[in-house]
């Protein structure tokens, strides 16, 4: 794609990243064929080679974000499939975040959008904030009738009661046998809240096979939710590389572990967002290099003979973030079957199941048809249980559905010794 950016535009880093990215953009439309707004709505603006017209021409023309440009940036759900088709490696990912920069620098939202987001934006990555808004929501409840559709959305995804916190310190724990690695394990934000035992079970999974697993202090949001609504700040980035700088740089930590891959994806890409800062270029960058998903962790390490092998039929469920943005999609499927149970893959499994960090907030309508698409399609396999390896993925599937959505860790760490998990104890 032919790029008119000036030479004094182009002296911006942000620009410069720009134009290469648009430059590697053919035309060709493969994109299409994956993306999930665009397979629903069928409109080109809703698509990648839409939207990356639009964005051009806004940079280019140093324009401010206009209602149409932004409607459709704001339908992009960021799951990144459009790059595991792309012939000609577009960096899809990078474009589409400055672009929402752009947007938030230069559009006033209406007011009842901004507030939202503010809230949005206040809330999930604070676990106490969260868990206080979670159970407010138990009094909403029965007015939701009354409320915006968005309100309802949110009201419709909480969950009718919440677990019991688990205290940080219990995640620190010494390995079974000699220390193979020594890992940095990211507590997230409102897997905290919501999911708590996903913690517990990968830090004992990992401990099972000779890792000694620490919890830094400072560390927590990965940053994702913030950053994917347009925040330039990357403030909870700042505190997990400060909080993992030192231990990192004197080589005590062999990997940082990921549970939820949406932080995954975004701690991988630490390096790319500090690249130009001069203080946390390196860090960060050393960072993202050691940063490892459970199951690519385990598919190192190797998985220790399962101990209750069930054969049960198990719909496996690759999040957007670990198959499209981390482009881990193995690994899962086969320590599952290692394991002894029988996986089955998801028709149609390249399209989002709709959570998208915020999106089934702030999307709605487009949300649930996508979810409801993604729970036809697995149900059509018949499992007893559906695997997942993304906290946003879980409850999103789990709001469509009656069979027991489980996080792959938890499975792992049943079939190596480890409790059978809650969601399977009512089933």
């Amino acid at each position: 794609m032919q790029t008119n950016f000036s030479p004094e535009q182009l002296a911006d880093p942000a620009i410069a990243t720009a134009d290469k990215i648009l430059r590697n953009c053919v035309h060709c439309g493969f994109c299409t064929a994956t993306c999930p707004t665009y397979a629903l709505l069928g409109d080109e603006l809703d698509s990648p080679r839409g939207r990356i017209y639009m964005i051009k021409d806004m940079l280019e023309h140093e324009r401010p974000a206009t209602p149409e440009v932004v409607k459709h940036v704001d339908r992009c759900l960021s799951c990144l499939s459009c790059m595991t088709t792309c012939p000609s490696g577009v960096d899809y990912m990078h474009l589409v975040d400055h672009a929402r920069a752009h947007i938030e620098r230069t559009y006033k939202r209406p007011l009842a959008d901004r507030a939202l987001r503010r809230v949005l934006a206040l809330v999930l990555p604070n676990p106490r904030l969260f868990r206080l808004s979670v159970a407010l929501a138990k009094l909403g409840r029965p007015f939701s009738p009354l409320l915006p559709a968005k309100l309802r959305a949110m009201l419709a995804l909480a969950p009718a009661r919440l677990p019991i916190p688990v205290p940080e310190a219990t995640l620190n724990l010494k390995p079974q046998g000699a220390v193979r690695l020594r890992v940095a394990l990211l507590p997230g934000c409102t897997q905290q809240v919501l999911a708590p035992h996903l913690n517990t079970a990968t830090a004992r999974l990992l401990a099972r096979h000779g890792c000694e697993v620490v919890v830094l202090p400072g560390t927590g949001c990965c940053g994702a939710l913030r950053h994917h609504m347009g925040a330039a700040d990357h403030a909870e980035a700042r505190a997990n590389i400060l909080a993992w700088r030192k231990e990192v740089e004197a080589g005590r930590i062999d990997a940082i572990v990921m549970n939820a891959s949406g932080c995954g994806t975004t701690v991988k890409d630490y390096g790319f967002l500090f690249r130009n800062d001069p203080d946390l270029a390196a860090p960060a960058a050393a960072i993202s290099r050691i940063t490892r998903d459970i199951t690519e962790l385990m598919a190192e390490i190797g998985l220790q003979a399962p101990v209750i092998p069930t054969g049960q039929r198990v719909a496996y469920h690759s999040a957007c973030s670990l198959q499209h943005g981390q482009r881990v999609t193995e690994a899962p499927k086969q320590l599952l079957r290692q394991a002894g149970f029988a996986v089955v893959d998801v028709p149609e499994g390249h399209l989002c199941c709709g959570s998208a960090g915020t999106y089934n907030m702030l999307q709605p309508e487009i949300a649930t048809q996508l979810r409801d698409r993604k729970v036809a399609n697995i149900e059509s396999t018949a499992p007893a249980l559906i695997a997942a390896g993304n906290i946003g993925c879980m409850v999103q599937i789990g709001s469509g559905t009656k069979l027991p959505v489980v996080h792959t860790a938890e499975l792992l760490d049943w079939a190596t010794g480890g409790p059978r998990p809650e969601a399977l104890k009512a089933s």
